[in-house]
């Protein structure tokens, strides 16, 4: 079986984000640093070369694969930043989160993370509210 490729680094993510171009990426990465801290009571770890995560779980699927997560995070992007909150698919969670999306701003969706071009775009009290709600989901499925 494959080994997880984004893993919990040694690097600081003080570092990371010091180095992250352009200046306004990097600004509003230490924002999100901060807001992320502030609702998860976690310290940031980096995990793989670009996400700056947010406490740990551990998941094991039905086929077998298994390993360790950041619980919540972001990758400040060149294009847009990638914010891991969300847990897609699940139908409980799509509802937990439909009304909260409605209010964020502009932003795109993939399969497990919201994209969002600048901050200026979004409601940062809204996005607050997302991660508060995504932690606490979080720590109800996978309990450590």
């Amino acid at each position: 079986m494959a080994e997880a490729k984004t893993v919990e680094t040694p690097v600081d993510p003080a570092d990371f984000i010091a180095a992250v171009e352009p200046e306004r990426k990097r600004e509003e990465a230490e924002v999100l640093d901060s807001l992320f801290r502030k609702v998860t009571g976690q310290p940031a770890k980096m995990w793989g070369p670009s996400i700056i995560g947010y406490g740990r779980y551990h998941y094991r699927y039905e086929s077998g694969r298994e390993g360790d997560m950041c619980r919540q995070g972001f990758s400040p992007r060149k294009a847009k930043h990638s914010l891991y909150i969300l847990k897609c698919g699940e139908e409980s969670e799509e509802a937990a989160f439909a009304p909260l999306l409605e209010r964020l701003g502009k932003h795109a969706r993939g399969a497990a993370c919201l994209y969002v071009n600048k901050l200026a775009d979004i409601d940062l009290a809204v996005l607050e509210e997302m991660i508060a709600l995504g932690w606490k989901r979080s720590l109800a499925k996978y309990a450590d």
